[in-house]
Formats: C-alpha cells, structure tokens, sequence
C-alpha cells in the first residue's frame, strides 16, 4: 500500500509549485496560470499512478512531473538546478555544446509520450549500476522490466528532488542516444550539477544508470 505520510496529490502540487517558483512559465513562454492550467491535467494520473508506490526517498521518486524540450529548453533548465542545500546553479559540460544537445533523443523503446509534459513514475537513481558500463546496466535493467531515463526525466529528478544528485550517487541517461557511443550523464562539478556525457562501455565507481517503470503518461 502506499506509505500514510504520502499523498500523491500534494506532491504533484509541489512539484508543479517549485517548477513556478523556479520561473518555468518565463521558460515556456507563458504566464504562470496558462502554465499550469497546461500541466494540471496530469495530477489526476499521477494520483492514480501512484498507488502502490512508496513515498519518496533520497534515491527514488514515486513520480515525477516531467517538461520537454518542447516546452522548456535543456541549458536553461540545467541552469536552475542545484545540489540539496546548495546554491550554486548546474551547468552544461563544455564538451557538450548546446547545438550538440538537439542529437539526442529518446531510445525508441521508451515510448515517450508527444508534447510539452508527461508523467514518469517509480524513479530510481540507479546506484545499483555503479562502476558498471551503460551497456550493461542497460542489459540489466530491461530484464527486470525497467528501462533507463532520458535528458529531460534526469533533469526533471535533479530539479524536483535535487538529493537525488550526491556524492558518489550520480547517474547516466541511458535513455537519451544520439547514434554514437556517447551517453549523457548528470554528476556533481565544483559544487553543483553539471550535465555531460560519458562513454556506453566505460564504468565508473561514482556513476550508476537511472532508471524508471515504463509506462509514462502523457497529455491527452
């Protein structure tokens, strides 16, 4: 059963209330109400979704309010980002340029829903994988019935639940490819998130592979 001290409803509204505070309505081009009145449509899912799901620890988030590049752009959005109880803002990787970013898409076998949001659920930073290579985190994964996070959902993690982020507790982005050996990944730089890319087959003691249900639900 869900956890008592949980309810969904209230975490969709934190969600969505630090997304306003953080000034994505300015990101997306919209005011704060038609901003919300364009996201609130999902909170009855995620109540729905989240039933059985625990509340959320250091590691995993029972759901998470997802924006695209559709709606919201990928340097702006890493740039509001920030460690747990820090300050200092994420920052793009200087080896991967912002023109670079477009290449990479969603693995065909996410089935990531069209449009400017969605609801991904049962997140799990995926320390379990680290010092293993993406690929076979990957192989892992898939086998148990899970399968890995995108750009979009790691930046959507580090934003909404930014403890996530640790020492040690970093992740990959096996879900978003752009056709070469390259992966994305979100670690920790001078104090605050930074979002680059590592190599498919290359482990890393303090790199796992996030990973998620999934099934995502998108905007009717």
């Amino acid at each position: 059963m869900t956890d008592d001290r949980f309810d969904p409803g209230a975490e969709f509204d934190r969600q969505l209330d630090h997304l306003v505070r953080l000034g994505y309505p300015a990101l997306a081009g919209r005011a704060e109400e038609a901003f919300r009145t364009l996201l609130s449509p999902l909170r009855d899912a995620a109540v729905a979704g989240a039933v059985g799901l625990a509340a959320p620890t250091d590691a995993r988030a029972p759901f998470l309010l997802v924006t695209t590049r559709e709606l919201t752009p990928v340097p702006e959005r890493i740039a509001l980002t920030t460690l747990a109880g820090r300050r200092k803002p994420g920052v793009l990787d200087r080896n991967f340029p912002a023109d670079d970013l477009p290449t990479f898409h969603p693995i065909k076998e996410l089935e990531v829903p069209p449009g400017p949001a969605y609801l991904l659920f049962d997140v799990d930073r995926g320390e379990e994988y680290r010092n293993q290579t993406p690929s076979a985190a990957l192989e892992d994964m898939t086998a148990k019935g899970r399968l890995p996070i995108t750009i979009d959902e790691g930046l959507a993690l580090v934003t909404l639940r930014p403890q996530a982020l640790a020492s040690n507790r970093c992740f990959s982005l096996v879900g978003s490819r752009c056709g070469d050996k390259r992966v994305p990944a979100l670690w920790i730089s001078q104090g605050a998130p930074k979002l680059g890319w590592c190599w498919f087959g290359n482990p890393h003691t303090w790199l796992g592979s996030a990973t998620a249900h999934p099934v995502r639900v998108g905007l009717e």
